[in-house]
């Protein structure tokens, strides 16, 4: 009977199916719908076709059931030892293979592993124990990272006969001059990108791609540059030979002469004599810090003339070592460092757009009235930690500075504020020296000034003289913590936000202590001589942006109420109520 109706359905006339829907009718008589599931390995995730994701699953062997179709493999943070030909070579398809950090050694990498993989563009191996690199790889190749491992050789076609290669990491292996062919590189001329640093090189290799635009060789035993070696790397614009062992007989007037684009060379931790000679005009960063460089030579920085940043930090410059007029010709230069090198004085004639020099750690005494007056673009000027006396800083020395922002006279021996601040300052450090007293007169004109540190000297309220802060109409940041202030001083500035005073001898903070500054969000009354109940109840009155007080360190836990109006209150002695930055 069921067969009769079933027959009879199908001879009734009825609208033909859509196109393409004749299965759709009666899918149950036709082949299904719906496309099978795809295949991909337990554990890990496959979320689209060509892509198989087995990051971090502590695999130990190879996962079987990997698409054909697999364009991007990614296998790292596993356990893996071994790659197993037969698995890898089913997967001719693919462009991306991630192994980085796992076990594989070079005895687990057998020598035709990769010769299926002819689409294969980018092959991450680093963080492995390889100790010589795999002999041939794809010639597709465009990035290539074998770095963290122990490989001690590399192979003609390892990176070799590559068109489209361009970025090779091999930093922190064990390669030696030895283990590089000097056909390493042979018909790949697109690599821009090349890391060496960190291995064990004794001299700069050659034969490099000519393409080059950025190489590392730093954290080597480079103690030569071959001549020639750099001679076909014209588009070079960053070169890193830092923490080396170059000296002056290693370089010689080529070494850098025909880098027509190179715009970054850092030469520091090295052990350089002097300024290396024949720098091109494109130079615009300069860094020669810790070398033993003991003068510096005009005619060594002429070819130089673009150079923005000159860092000589930690030489040997002492009171000889850069003469009036040397630096002249870099007519750009907009960063001079020359921290910790003896200077005796800031240096005469320097570039007249010269916008930061940074000086801390010298030995200057004396800031005479034209010292600076060279230099008049100074945004920032940096004297701490040298041995400025009040009586050898004139009361002129930074009125030529109308641009300068911040100022750093920290670490000094000075016992009075210097006059003749320039009005657009918005920073001035002079922790750690002597003062003892505060006038208005040094600060008359500071209405730009945002943030003032006066910390770490021997300041009493008493020396602090009547409308001090009366100027200071921007100050949001004000730092006299580790003072000798026995309580809060009078009628600091409005736009006060930040209010340090930690380390002082506060034994008492009265309700007319913050009337002045409506503004405060966060105080710092740690370690000062306060009991539970030195601080009024409504000394807080008011402060409705009030969030942080530091009571912390004190003889006893401070009870401190804030106003139920301010927002995010902290609890008396929590954690949030004593939190406050190190001094």
């Amino acid at each position: 009977m069921r067969l009769s109706l079933l027959l009879l359905l199908l001879l009734l006339p009825g609208p033909p199916p859509a196109p393409g829907m004749e299965d759709a009718a009666f899918p149950h008589l036709g082949e299904s719908s719906q496309p099978p599931p795809r295949a991909c390995p337990l554990r890990c995730s496959c979320p689209r076709a060509d892509t198989v994701d087995c990051n971090g699953l502590d695999l130990q062997v190879f996962p079987d059931n990997i698409t054909r179709a697999a364009q991007h493999l990614s296998l790292q943070n596993n356990q893996l030892q071994e790659l197993p030909y037969n698995e890898l070579s089913r997967l001719s398809s693919l462009r991306t293979l991630n192994l980085h950090n796992n076990l594989i050694s070079s005895e687990g990498l057998p020598d035709e592993a990769f010769e299926s993989l002819t689409q294969l563009q980018h092959i991450y191996v680093a963080h492995n124990k390889l100790s010589v690199a795999p002999q041939f790889l794809p010639r597709s190749l465009r990035v290539a990272d074998l770095a963290a491992n122990q490989v001690t050789e590399i192979f003609p076609l390892t990176f070799g006969e590559k068109p489209a290669l361009r970025s090779v990491y091999l930093h922190n292996n064990q390669l030696s001059n030895a283990g590089l062919p000097p056909d390493a590189f042979h018909g790949s001329e697109a690599v821009v990108i090349l890391s060496l640093s960190s291995n064990r090189l004794s001299y700069l290799p050659p034969s490099l791609p000519p393409s080059l635009e950025r190489l590392h060789l730093q954290n080597n035993l480079i103690s030569k540059v071959p001549r020639g070696a750099l001679s076909r790397q014209t588009h070079l614009r960053e070169l890193y030979l830092q923490h080396n062992q170059l000296t002056d007989s290693g370089l010689d007037a080529t070494t850098f002469s025909k880098l027509h684009h190179l715009e970054y060379l850092d030469l520091s931790h090295n052990r350089l004599a002097s300024v290396p000679a024949g720098l091109p005009r494109t130079l615009a960063v300069l860094h020669l810090g810790r070398n033993r460089i003991r003068g510096v030579e005009a005619a060594r920085l002429r070819g130089a003339r673009g150079l923005r940043y000159l860092l000589l930090q930690h030489n040997q410059l002492g009171a000889t070592g850069l003469p009036a007029g040397a630096l002249r010709p870099l007519r750009g230069l907009h960063t001079l460092h020359l921290y910790g090198n003896g200077l005796d004085r800031v240096p005469l004639a320097l570039p007249r757009r010269l916008r930061a020099l940074v000086l801390p750690h010298n030995h200057v005494t004396t800031l005479g009235a034209r010292d600076l007056a060279g230099t008049p673009g100074l945004a920032e000027l940096n004297l701490a930690y040298n041995r400025l006396v009040s009586a050898r800083v004139h009361r002129r020395a930074f009125r030529p500075l109308r641009a300068l922002r911040s100022l750093d006279l920290a670490g000094n021996l000075l016992t009075r504020l210097p006059g003749g601040l320039p009005g657009g300052l918005h920073t001035l450090r002079l922790q750690r020296n002597q003062l003892r007293a505060l006038e208005p007169e040094p600060l008359a004109g500071l209405d730009q000034l945002r943030e003032l540190s006066l910390a770490h000297n021997r300041l009493r309220v008493g020396d602090i003289g009547p409308g001090t802060w009366h100027e200071l109409q921007a100050l949001q940041v004000l730092d006299l913590s580790h003072n000798e202030l026995s309580f809060v001083p009078p009628d600091l500035p409005e736009a006060l936000e930040e209010l340090h005073l930690q380390g002082n001898r506060i034994s008492h903070v009265g309700p007319e202590a913050f009337l002045s500054t409506p503004r405060l969000r966060a105080l710092f009354l740690r370690a000062n001589r306060l009991h539970m109940t030195s601080i009024a109840p409504d000394a807080f009155l008011g402060l409705l942006h009030l969030s942080v007080v530091d009571t912390a360190g004190n003889p006893e836990q401070v009870l401190v109420r804030l106003p139920p109006t301010t927002p995010r209150q902290p609890r008396a002695g929590s954690p949030r109520a004593r939190r406050g930055p190190a001094v």
